[in-house]
C-alpha cells in the first residue's frame, strides 16, 4: 500500500517551495517518520550526481539529506538544463537524453514522461512513511495545465493533497492566494487544502484577520505563518539567473542566497579578510561550489561582471557554466578575459571548475553544446579541450595538497593535460589551479589547505579556522528550516494532511481554469 505524501506547490517561482519541503522533511524525520523529498520536473543549472551515477537537481540532493537519506534518481526523474532562452537538455532518470525546444517539450514530450513520473513516486511512496513533493512555478499556470507533470497533474494522478506556498515579502500574498484556486478546474481544486504564508516579517496578529478572511472565501486554513529569516536558502534551483550583481559590488555583501553562512558575519581566524571574486559568467551551473568558501570565517565572497572588479580579489574563481564557448565571448565582450590572463600571468590566484576550467586552456574543440568548432580559449593552461556527446558523470575521491578531496563530475568536455602540475583531474600552473570537479571545496581540510595556498600568493595574513566543518554547518541550517516548520506550522494539521489526504467537501471558488 502506499505511503502519504504531500505536495508543496506555490503562489509564484521562489516563493520558497524547496525550503518548506526540506523543512517539512527534516520536521518528518526527526519524529522518527521515514520520508523522502520528490521534484517530478525541475528547471536547474546547480546539480549533483548521486553515488549510482545519475544527474539530479541539487535542491532534491539537500532535501534528501534533510531526509537523511541518499539521494537518487527517483526523487528527480526530470531535470530540464537551459542552454538558452528557448531549449534546455532534458536528462531523464539522470541521463541526457537531448536538447529540446520549450515548444517542442510542452507539444507532447512532457506528457510522454508522466508515466515514467507516477511509477518514480509509487516507488518511493511504497519504500518510505511519506513523500513530499515539491512543484514548480505555479500550479495556476493555465497555459501549461494539459502537460502538467509536476504541479496538479502529479497532484491529480497520485492523490496528493496540495499545500500553496506564498511569499508575503513580495507582496500580495492573498491574492494570490485566492487567484491560484480560482484558476484550476473543480477537480484540482479538491485537492488544495490551504496556505503557508513564507517570509512574513513583523506582528503575526496584524495578519489574522487577513487570514481569517481568506478561509471565509476559500474555504481553506492556513497552516502557518513562517518568519522570515536570514540565511535560510538551499542550493538555488530554478532558471537561469544568478544572484543580483548590483547587491554585490561592495565586498562584504554577500550575493549567494544559497550560502550557508553570511562570510561579512564571522571575523577572520586570522589578520586580515580574504576576497572572492566569482565571474558571473552566462549559464552558470553549481555556482553552490562557492558556498564552502562564504562558509569560511573571514572570507568574503561576491559574484562580478567587470574586470576592475577583479583588482583587489585575492582569488578570482570562474565557475561551472552550461555554455562554455558563450561563456569565452561573455569574458572577451567585457574585458574580463585579458583581466583574467594578465592576472594569471602575474601570479595571482585563479581557479576554473568544469567549464570555468575548460575555457583557461588552450583551446575547445565544441560540436557538441555550441557547435562553434574549434575556439581558442584564454591560454592560460595547457589544456585541450574536446566536447565528447556522452556526458562525464561520476563521483572521484582523489587527494591534492596533501589532503583527501570528495567531488563529482557533470561534463561533456574531455579535458588533454599537457603540463603543469597535477591538481585533481586538472593542472595547476603558478597561483592558477583549473579541475573538472565540482565539491571539491566541500572537504575541510583541502579547503584550508588551497586558502593557506592562496593567502600566500596573495600576501594576506589569513588564516583558515581550524574548525570549520561545512558538512556540520549544512546539518546547522536543515535543523533551522525543521525548527521553523515545528515552531510555525500547525503540525498536527500537516500530520493528518499527508496521513488522510485534502479534506472532504472544499468548496469551489469561481471561475475555475479556462476550457
Amino acid at each position: 500500500m502506499s505511503s502519504g505524501g504531500l505536495l508543496v506547490a506555490g503562489t509564484t517561482s521562489d516563493a520558497g517551495k524547496s525550503v518548506v519541503t526540506a523543512g517539512i522533511c527534516r520536521w518528518l524525520v526527526r519524529q522518527g517518520v521515514k520520508v523522502a523529498p520528490f521534484k517530478a520536473q525541475n528547471m536547474s543549472l546547480n546539480s549533483f550526481v548521486t553515488r549510482e551515477g545519475a544527474e539530479i537537481g541539487r535542491a532534491q540532493a539537500m532535501q534528501a539529506q534533510a531526509c537523511r537519506v541518499e539521494p537518487t534518481a527517483l526523487m528527480n526523474p526530470v531535470l530540464l538544463k537551459p542552454g538558452g532562452e528557448r531549449s534546455s537538455q532534458v536528462v531523464l532518470m539522470g541521463r541526457p537524453v537531448g536538447e529540446m525546444s520549450a515548444r517542442g517539450y510542452h507539444g507532447g514530450r512532457q506528457e510522454q514522461l508522466l508515466g515514467t513520473v507516477l511509477d518514480c513516486l509509487e516507488q518511493l511512496r511504497n519504500q518510505y512513511d511519506a513523500v513530499i513533493c515539491e512543484g514548480a512555478g505555479s500550479p495556476a499556470e493555465i497555459n501549461l495545465r494539459r502537460t502538467d507533470i509536476v504541479n496538479m497533474g502529479v497532484a491529480r494522478n497520485a492523490g496528493l493533497p496540495v499545500l500553496v506556498v506564498g511569499d508575503i515579502d513580495r507582496g500580495g500574498v492573498f491574492a494570490s492566494f485566492f487567484g491560484t484556486v480560482a484558476l484550476l478546474s473543480p477537480e484540482d481544486q479538491e485537492l488544495v487544502a490551504g496556505f503557508l504564508v513564507n517570509k512574513f516579517r513583523g506582528d503575526v496578529s496584524l495578519l489574522e484577520p487577513g487570514l481569517e478572511m481568506l478561509h471565509g472565501l476559500t474555504g481553506r486554513r492556513t497552516y502557518g505563518v513562517l518568519p522570515f529569516r536570514h540565511g535560510l536558502g538551499i542550493d538555488e534551483e530554478d532558471g537561469m539567473g544568478v544572484p543580483p550583481l548590483e547587491r554585490s559590488r561592495e565586498w562584504g555583501k554577500v550575493s549567494l542566497r544559497g550560502a550557508v553562512r553570511e562570510s561579512a558575519v564571522a571575523a577572520p581566524a586570522g589578520e586580515e579578510l580574504l576576497r572572492v571574486a566569482v565571474c558571473a559568467v552566462p549559464l552558470m551551473s553549481n555556482f553552490t561550489d562557492v558556498d564552502a568558501l562564504a562558509a569560511e570565517p573571514g572570507v568574503v565572497v561576491r559574484f562580478v561582471d567587470r574586470p576592475d572588479e577583479l583588482a583587489d580579489a585575492d582569488l578570482v574563481v570562474v565557475p561551472g557554466t552550461r555554455g562554455t564557448v558563450r561563456a569565452l565571448r561573455w569574458l572577451r565582450e567585457r574585458g574580463l578575459a585579458d583581466a583574467l590572463a594578465r592576472r594569471a600571468a602575474e601570479g595571482r590566484p585563479l581557479l576554473g571548475i568544469c567549464g570555468g576550467f575548460q575555457l583557461l586552456g588552450e583551446h575547445i574543440e565544441d560540436d557538441v553544446e555550441s557547435r562553434a568548432g574549434r575556439v581558442d580559449g584564454l591560454g592560460v593552461l595547457p589544456v585541450r579541450v574536446r566536447f565528447a556527446r556522452e556526458k562525464t558523470l561520476a563521483r572521484p575521491a582523489g587527494e591534492a595538497l596533501g589532503e583527501r578531496v570528495e567531488g563529482y563530475e557533470i561534463h561533456h568536455g574531455v579535458a588533454e593535460v599537457l603540463g603543469g602540475e597535477a591538481f585533481l583531474d586538472g593542472c595547476r600552473v603558478g597561483a592558477t589551479w583549473g579541475t573538472h570537479w565540482h565539491g571539491a571545496l566541500e572537504s575541510d581540510g583541502f579547503r584550508r589547505a588551497f586558502l593557506r595556498a592562496v593567502a600566500e600568493r596573495a600576501g594576506r595574513r589569513f588564516v583558515p579556522a581550524p574548525d570549520t566543518s561545512f558538512a556540520a554547518l549544512r546539518e546547522e541550517q536543515l535543523d533551522r528550516l525543521g525548527d521553523l516548520i515545528e515552531q510555525h506550522a500547525d503540525t498536527d494539521a500537516l500530520w493528518r494532511l499527508i496521513e488522510s489526504g485534502a479534506p472532504r467537501g472544499l468548496p469551489f471558488i469561481p471561475p475555475g481554469a479556462p476550457a
